[in-house]
């Protein structure tokens, strides 16, 4: 026996004798699962009922449903569309015989009558192939998974850094619209999380008529389309409660591949109690 222990390859003839040879010479050389069907339509049901498939070995002549009908059928299915399939045929008889094959999603040929060295090296070769499919697929799988698990641990410290930062940060959709804030600025402006989360950034700024609160509410869009970000600017927020609270305020643009803005960050330094230097 050999080393395909757990294949499992679905064989399909008309012909039960031909079946009997062919179970019988690959149980000689193989340790792998045989399914048998006498017809395309068996075949058919088989490959859609039946998990886990790895090659097909499809007699061409039968009555009813032909192999190159039973192929296109597998072909058109989503469970089985992508299970390789050898042709068995008694002769090529013409390059448009053959190509007829291919094009229904035979990926080889075996002739009849059957060399027995043919048969195993060529199921041979394409058990190696999906061996070497799955070991790569599984590498993949691996490397994704500690992709993800890095990512997600570097979110998780990033999340932390904002949850714990002194700095109020709040984080704005393109129309100016809160969507994100940390607990900072809840703490600051004495709002719960939710109240602030669907508030325009202008409810809780204090309107005057300073050029620098101006800029901020008349053109600060537009500025950051143009720049990407904004030098800090002296402001007030307003709190619940009513109460102005001076702020130095930075804003920062984040952009899609397309250069158009998608979120706005947006950070704020409580500056009560420090004394501005004139």
């Amino acid at each position: 026996m050999n080393r395909y222990t757990g294949f499992k390859l679905l064989i399909v003839d008309d012909h039960e004798h031909n079946l009997f040879t062919l179970r019988t010479l690959l149980q000689q050389h193989m340790d792998i699962a045989i399914l048998e069907a006498i017809s395309g339509q068996q075949a058919l049901d088989i490959a859609l009922g039946e998990p886990g498939i790895d090659l097909i070995i499809l007699d061409v002549q039968m009555p009813e449903m032909d192999g190159f009908q039973t192929a296109s059928m597998l072909k058109i299915r989503k469970r089985t569309r992508d299970i390789p399939t050898i042709f068995l045929t008694a002769a090529f008889k013409t390059e448009e015989f053959q190509q007829k094959g291919y094009e229904v999603g035979a990926v080889d040929y075996l002739l009849k009558p059957i060399d027995d060295n043919q048969l195993i090296n060529k199921i041979s070769t394409y058990f190696r192939l999906i061996e070497k499919e799955r070991k790569m697929n599984l590498v993949l799988e691996q490397k994704v998974a500690e992709r993800t698990a890095e990512l997600a641990r570097a979110r998780q410290h990033l999340e932390n850094i904002i949850h714990y930062m002194g700095e109020a940060l709040l984080l704005l959709n393109p129309d100016g619209i809160i969507t994100e804030v940390n607990p900072a600025c809840c703490q600051m402006l004495n709002y719960a999380e939710k109240e602030l989360i669907g508030m325009a950034i202008g409810d809780i700024f204090e309107e005057e008529e300073d050029d620098q609160a101006g800029a901020f509410m008349g053109t600060w869009l537009e500025a950051l389309i143009r720049t990407g970000a904004l030098n800090k600017i002296e402001a007030r927020f307003i709190a619940s409660s009513g109460q102005k609270v001076p702020i130095l305020f930075s804003r920062t643009a984040v952009t899609n591949e397309m250069g158009s803005i998608t979120n706005i960050i947006c950070i704020a330094k409580n500056m009560t109690g420090y004394i501005r230097q004139k």
